[in-house]
């Protein structure tokens, strides 16, 4: 299973918006998308938070109930975010369009930074086996 938290945060003090959470089965091929876009993604960013792509961020159970996460481009060539992937100390930027696989029986978080503005939305993850 794959439980995923998301908060939207935004200004100087970190004003931290309504929390959503989704989970899946870790079974081969079941997804959960983060982005803008209500119709395909179970957790959605505010409408007006146009760094965040339609679908921004695609999670993907492959076999052996191994999950990974992609940046999925969008409609532009440059992204107006950063994504960056924290688990414990460690911290990876995630390349536009890159794929990571998460940590088995992990934890950590995934931030996507608008590049303009102090806001962030905030996906933390928990891989249980």
């Amino acid at each position: 299973m794959l439980e995923l938290t998301m908060a939207t945060v935004s200004g100087e003090e970190g004003a931290t918006a309504g929390m959503q959470m989704a989970d899946a089965p870790s079974e081969a091929g079941a997804v959960l998308r983060v982005g803008r876009d209500r119709a395909v993604c179970r957790l959605v960013t505010p409408d007006d938070w146009l760094f965040v792509s339609r679908v921004h961020l695609e999670f993907l159970c492959g076999p052996e109930g191994t999950w990974q996460v992609t940046w999925l481009q969008g409609s532009q060539p440059d992204p107006s975010s950063e994504v960056r992937l924290l688990v414990g100390e460690y911290a990876q930027a995630l390349a536009y369009g890159g794929t990571v696989t998460l940590p088995r029986g992990g934890n950590g978080e995934i931030v996507i930074r608008d590049r303009t503005a102090p806001r962030s939305v905030n996906v933390g993850f928990y891989h249980e086996f």
